[in-house]
């Protein structure tokens, strides 16, 4: 009964947000799927935490639409999220939910699972709110270098500061859902981590294009804003930002279950 009460809810959520242009079509049907298994397996506090996490971050994306219209064109993707980036954000966090159903009294299932959510909330909230900070964002892996804003593997404080408070969301919904606090600096460390982890692939290994009519770097591919053909300038041409998301939710779970 939990489970088909879990499809239920989780179409109509992924219906809802369809409704919304917070999805695509294919999108859609990514989020009722991994919301069916979450929702189905874990039962309403796993469903929470997700609807946190995706809630929070369609409203941060939409946001100062007017402030993020310069650096749109960095990015590979809008708003509307589409199956790549549903699957990429919420891949980790499914896997251990769907573990969940085979070690059904194991709290590393949990932990693992916020972890992730932690992980991808925090690199969304630094996203969406790193690129209004006054300052320019500095390289990770050089940060003596100046980057434009929106740049893959750019950090500044805002955005840290802004990570910190997407994983501190994650983690003390977690903590408070299960009476038990002293998981909240094991979720919110593994998160802010995975945050990071996902700027360091963007500084060194993601893949990255250029486009020689703006001359500018971004992660559009094959078109630019433009529609200008990219060229591909480095990085693993497979790791793509939905790639990215993903180890950066991975990282987190597996983070947190190191710290347990």
């Amino acid at each position: 009964m939990q489970f088909l009460l879990g499809i239920f809810f989780a179409v109509l959520v992924a219906t809802l947000a369809y409704q919304a242009r917070s999805l695509d079509r294919n999108g859609a049907v990514a989020a009722a799927l991994v919301g069916a298994i979450i929702f189905g397996v874990g039962g309403w506090r796993w469903a929470l935490l997700l609807l946190t996490f995706f809630i929070s971050s369609s409203a941060l994306s939409r946001a100062f639409k007017n402030r993020k219209l310069k650096i749109e064109e960095k990015f590979s993707k809008g708003h509307r999220r589409d199956a790549g980036q549903v699957f990429g954000n919420g891949g980790a966090a499914t896997l251990f939910a769907a573990l969940y159903f085979f070690f059904p009294n194991e709290n590393w299932a949990w932990v693992a699972f916020a972890a992730a959510l932690a992980a991808v909330n925090a690199d969304t909230w630094a996203t969406e709110l790193g690129v209004l900070s006054r300052a320019l964002p500095r390289l990770m892996i050089n940060p003596l270098k100046e980057v434009e804003k929106g740049t893959s593997g750019g950090i500044s404080l805002t955005g840290l500061l802004a990570a910190s408070g997407g994983s501190a969301l994650i983690a003390a919904l977690a903590a408070s859902l299960t009476s038990s606090w002293s998981l909240f600096p094991i979720i919110f460390l593994s998160g802010l981590l995975g945050s990071l982890f996902d700027s360091f692939l963007g500084a060194t290994v993601q893949a990255m294009y250029y486009c020689p009519k703006d001359d500018k770097e971004t992660e559009k591919h094959p078109l630019h804003s433009c529609g200008t053909a990219t060229i591909h300038v480095r990085g693993w041409a497979w790791l793509n930002n939905d790639w990215v998301n993903f180890f950066c939710g991975a990282f987190g779970a597996l983070t947190a279950l190191l710290l347990l």
